[in-house]
């Protein structure tokens, strides 16, 4: 049940008790106090009709009787053993106060009819029910239309809390217009938090832009001297560690300008299954191309290219590198989708919840390498629209599944 009912349905219920118990009080102190009133009256009447039944011998015209037929049996007994008292009866006879004491060795009693008065005080407890019920009509819309303004604030809230958790750390709620309550400060916590995050990861994309900025020079320097280093066996695994280094300076600049949103698409028709061969033959790695139709290689959509190229070229030496052959390339018929599968361990479940985290490579099964070719794959594909997920094939290898717009 959504909040909003539940407040309603909470305040429906507490307008209904209020009514109910303040129903039950009323009608038990009118009761108490008509049936009170009522013995004291009948009392009254029994001692003056006992006064000239003593003086006269007879009770007529006083408002008692001697040996009433009606009188209550409890009440008779009572009388029988020298005591007087009173006693309320319903019965066919309608509501009544009886008052009786010893005569000689006759019964004196007196009747005081209550029938107009619980008459009354049934009138007053139907009453006493519509305006509960009218009192609930009008408080359970009014409680709603708050329930509903709490959980549209709530819901506001928690849509802010996910567009920041999806990347999107410029959305704020904006709690400084909101009333000054538990939900603003909820409001004002998440913005504080989001700005707080936004500056922190400002400042590590900085730094890290700054880092592969600086290193690039005397990188540039080294790869120079490292080829002109006589040839030997040092000069060549100088000249590799070179070569890794310098891709890495290379691959965090491009992360440096996707964090940054400098990165634009330069959209144009292409043929996806003609790309693929190209990324393959370029990479010099093995791998199986699949059509899932006839007409794949005809299918052309509507990107960019060299971003296209750079997302499979990462996919398919992240399948060579952590995974076992074979690798397939599976392309859509309409070439919008591209799988790219291996036979190895697959993904580990890290990479799996989180997405690609930089410099993490997972699992240790899954190989070497800077964790950075399916952050940067992932970037590439936000530019252009994409969407590249992550999966373990059910038989076993890893699988990503690139989803061109």
């Amino acid at each position: 049940m959504a909040l909003r009912w539940r407040i309603a349905a909470l305040v429906a219920a507490a307008a209904c008790a209020v009514a109910a118990a303040v129903g039950v009080l009323v009608h038990q102190f009118s009761r108490d106090r008509e049936l009170s009133q009522a013995r004291e009256s009948a009392r009254v009447t029994l001692d003056r009709a006992a006064v000239t039944y003593a003086r006269t011998g007879d009770v007529e015209g006083s408002g008692a009787a001697l040996d009433a037929p009606g009188l209550p049996d409890g009440l008779r007994k009572l009388v029988g053993k020298g005591h007087r008292g009173t006693e309320f009866t319903g019965g066919s006879a309608g509501p009544a106060m009886w008052a009786a004491r010893p005569a000689g060795d006759r019964v004196l009693s007196v009747r005081v009819d209550l029938t107009t008065t619980m008459r009354d005080i049934g009138a007053l407890d139907a009453s006493i029910v519509v305006a509960g019920l009218i009192t609930t009509v009008v408080v359970v819309p009014l409680g709603v239309v708050t329930a509903g303004r709490m959980s549209r604030r709530l819901r506001t809230a928690a849509g802010t809390a996910r567009r920041i958790a999806a990347g999107d750390l410029d959305a704020r709620i904006a709690a400084g217009a909101r009333p000054r309550d538990e939900i603003a400060d909820i409001s004002t916590a998440v913005d504080s938090m989001a700005g707080a995050l936004q500056k922190r990861l400002l400042g590590e994309q900085r730094f890290t832009a700054d880092v592969a900025h600086e290193l690039r020079t005397p990188l540039m320097g080294l790869v120079t001297a490292a080829e002109l280093l006589p040839e030997g066996e040092a000069a060549g695994y100088v000249r590799d560690r070179v070569r890794v280094l310098s891709t890495l300076v290379e691959e965090l600049l491009e992360i440096s300008r996707l964090d940054a949103g400098a990165e634009h698409a330069d959209l144009s028709p292409c043929p996806v299954q003609p790309l693929v061969r190209d990324v393959v033959a370029r990479a010099g790695l093995d791998a199986k191309i699949l059509s899932a139709g006839r007409d794949t290689e005809a299918a052309t959509v509507r990107t960019d290219s060299r971003r296209l190229e750079r997302i499979l070229t990462n996919l398919v030496v992240n399948a060579h590198r952590h995974g076992r052959a074979p690798v397939e390339i599976t392309v859509s018929d309409d070439g919008r989708t591209v799988d790219v599968r291996d036979h190895g361990p697959g993904y580990p479940a890290t990479l799996l919840d989180d997405g690609p985290q930089r410099f993490r490579t997972g699992a240790r099964e899954r190989g070497t390498g800077h964790g950075l070719g399916l952050t940067i794959a992932l970037g590439q594909a936000h530019v252009i629209g994409a969407a590249l997920t992550f999966a373990n094939a059910p038989d076993g290898g890893a699988l990503a599944t690139l989803r061109l717009p």
